[in-house]
């Protein structure tokens, strides 16, 4: 086989990264370990920056996005029975959209199918060779065959636990890792949303936040210690926890009901530089991990796609490497502005083992500030709807 651009990957990264090259004409394969039902089963983040909104409307898959997302102009920050809005439309003049994961996922393969872009499901044993050289090529097993594809370049898409970043050498790449001492627990459920925008939560009980996924189907996570197990936490036991940990007068008129998805996340900020190898590039989280708290997971690939897609494009169709050479150096610099960010939101809203009552009193503190200074909110406000690409 042969391609331009082999995609390591098939998440929502590597799906919108091949329909941007497929629609200015640049050939592409994804590879993807996983079968379709089990990408689109996964349950992901749901709120997208306005950047990544005008990037699948770019792409040409924002018109569900646009009929079933909820705008969001703001968000809540509470202690206790304490509750800040941030006003995003007052503090930036733009807002945030809750679409889900899954959602932009099934878009993607939706639109990809349109256009006949080749998606190779349940490959397994890959390998990239001669990421360093001209002519790189990438190696995997489909149905018992050993499989070569010659590509010009390769984009790694495939994750944290992928074969991309590991291609680079280990004594050219530098790695940064902050993993804390707590997880999420995130349960799914097909109830009204507790509260009309998002609610974070900092109680004396610990962090909770209530988020959705659409009208009728909400999304609500409390903080666990790593050594939990979601077996141990029924229904009950989890209301009553993400209850106590919110503002009163939302615990006590919001809707619960059973349980259709449940799991523990652990929270960790990572870097892995650079993002690129001779003609190997990696793309959102092979290359980066941040904690969910500031929503930017989903949005920090998509950011990362941006610097790389036109950048791939003028190389193959103009022999043009002026963006290929910039693309690490310029991804990073937003991908490290979104891990302070990331960073800062979950030291504010989380109780750390072992902490004294002084980090309890700069939680308060901070919110307090927030409640009282618009340009504190303004800050919170930027970086939440997303640092300009």
């Amino acid at each position: 086989m042969k391609t331009e651009v082999a995609i390591i990957g098939g998440g929502p990264s590597g799906l919108l990264l091949s329909q941007l090259l497929n629609q200015a004409g640049v050939a592409t394969v994804v590879l993807e370990r996983s079968s379709r039902d089990h990408v689109l089963s996964r349950i992901r983040a749901g709120v997208l920056e306005a950047g990544t909104v005008d990037m699948l409307r770019e792409a040409g898959v924002g018109e569900r996005m646009a009929r079933e997302g909820i705008p969001h102009e703001g968000c809540y920050l509470t202690d206790d029975d304490l509750m800040v809005r941030i006003n995003f439309e007052e503090l930036t003049g733009t807002s945030v959209m809750v679409y889900g994961q899954t959602e932009v996922t099934t878009d993607l393969y939706k639109a990809q199918d349109a256009i006949g872009a080749t998606i190779i499901h349940g490959v397994e044993d890959v390998v990239i060779h001669d990421a360093d050289s001209n002519a790189p090529y990438v190696e995997y097993t489909l149905n018992g065959a050993r499989i070569r594809l010659d590509c010009a370049y390769v984009a790694g898409c495939d994750g944290f636990h992928g074969v991309s970043r590991k291609t680079i050498p280990a004594d050219k790449r530098r790695e940064f890792e902050r993993v804390y001492p707590f997880g999420w627990l995130g349960v799914l459920s097909r109830t009204k949303p507790a509260h009309e925008e998002l609610i974070y939560a900092n109680s004396s009980n610990g962090f909770a936040l209530a988020s959705m996924r659409s009208e009728t189907l909400s999304r609500y996570y409390v903080q666990v210690p790593l050594t939990d197990k979601v077996d141990e936490w029924s229904d009950e036991r989890f209301w009553a926890t993400l209850k106590s940990c919110l503002p009163f007068e939302v615990a006590d008129t919001m809707q619960t009901g059973p349980s259709i998805e449940k799991s523990i996340a652990p929270l960790r900020s990572f870097v892995s530089e650079p993002l690129r190898w001779g003609r190997l590039f990696l793309v959102g989280d092979a290359a980066h991990i941040v904690p969910p708290t500031g929503a930017k997971g989903l949005n920090l690939a998509v950011s990362d796609v941006h610097y790389l897609y036109q950048a791939l494009i003028d190389a193959v169709k103009k022999g043009d490497t002026a963006g290929i050479d910039a693309y690490s150096e310029r991804a990073l610099l937003r991908i490290w502005k979104a891990m302070r960010f990331s960073w800062q939101m979950t030291t504010m809203l989380h109780h750390f083992d072992g902490e004294d009552s002084f980090a309890a009193q700069m939680r308060k503190s901070t919110l307090r500030h927030l409640s009282q200074s618009e340009t504190a909110r303004r800050d919170l406000a930027e970086n939440y709807i997303g640092l300009p690409f």
